[in-house]
Formats: C-alpha cells, sequence, structure tokens
C-alpha cells in the first residue's frame, strides 16, 4: 500500500507548502488588521474596484456562502461596501472604502518582505516563479476539469 503513505502523497506538500507560506504572511497582516483571506479579497479589489462577490469567488476559487461571512466581517472592518448591482438586484458589488483604498500603500511591502523572508538568494527567485507559474497551470488545468 505504497499509495497510502504520506511522502508518496502530491497533495501534502503543496497542503503543507501552502499553510507554511501563509505563516510568513501573518505578521505582515497582523499589521493591516486582517487575515489572509481577506488579503486575497483585497488584492482582487485592488486590481478592480466594483466586482460582484461571484466573480471575486470565482478569482479565489472559493464557494459563494464561504465569501458572505468573510465580506462581512470585512464590512464591519470599514475596508468595503456591499451593495446590491442597479442593473441586476441577483449581484452584489463588492466596492473598496477609503480605508481599503488607503491600506493598498500600506500593503505594498509585503510581497517584497516575503520574498525576502522565504527566499534569499536571488537565484531562488527564478525558480520560484518557474514553480508558481508550473502550479497556476495545474491549478488552470484542475479548474477546467471541475
Amino acid at each position: 500500500m505504497e499509495q497510502l503513505k504520506l511522502d508518496n502523497q502530491i497533495c501534502f506538500p503543496v497542503y503543507a507548502a501552502s499553510r507554511l507560506i501563509i505563516r510568513e504572511y501573518q505578521p505582515h497582516l497582523d499589521k493591516l488588521g486582517i487575515t489572509y483571506p481577506q488579503y486575497l479579497v483585497m488584492l482582487v479589489l485592488w486590481e478592480e474596484d466594483g466586482i460582484s462577490v461571484n466573480d471575486i469567488a470565482h478569482k479565489l476559487i472559493l464557494n459563494t456562502n464561504t465569501m458572505t461571512p468573510l465580506l462581512k466581517r470585512m464590512e464591519t472592518l470599514g475596508l468595503v461596501t456591499r451593495m446590491r448591482s442597479e442593473e441586476d438586484e441577483r449581484k452584489v458589488i463588492l466596492t473598496l472604502t477609503p480605508k481599503g483604498s488607503t491600506m493598498k500603500a500600506e500593503a505594498a511591502h509585503i510581497p517584497f518582505s516575503l520574498l525576502a523572508d522565504i527566499s534569499p538568494e536571488e537565484s531562488n527567485l527564478e525558480e520560484l516563479v518557474a514553480m508558481k507559474n508550473k502550479i497556476q497551470e495545474w491549478i488552470d488545468f484542475l479548474k477546467s476539469k471541475g
């Protein structure tokens, strides 16, 4: 039963790496007063403000029912506002508040700090980018199946 050994699983190293990388993010996010999932939502909104909750959920590969409590907490923090779309009242549009927009400048250092924390050698940058691109190809493939 070699296939059932933890060391032979594809999912475990991906899971472990994800948890450990998120742990590296946490001190930076604590300073902003947000969680990692909230940070992901903010990244989406900093790229495209005024986007539907469904579109955010799609980009983050999350179920919309997972999004509702997350977005309510973000609204309570004063980072976002949720409003029904004027064109289609079934859609909820998420927009940044001034506080949420300002947070972008405060968060701008996080990717560079994280890179320095997990890859102090410059030669590793190319490897990390190649690995990220390969993982993204894998994600795209798996999304297309489902």
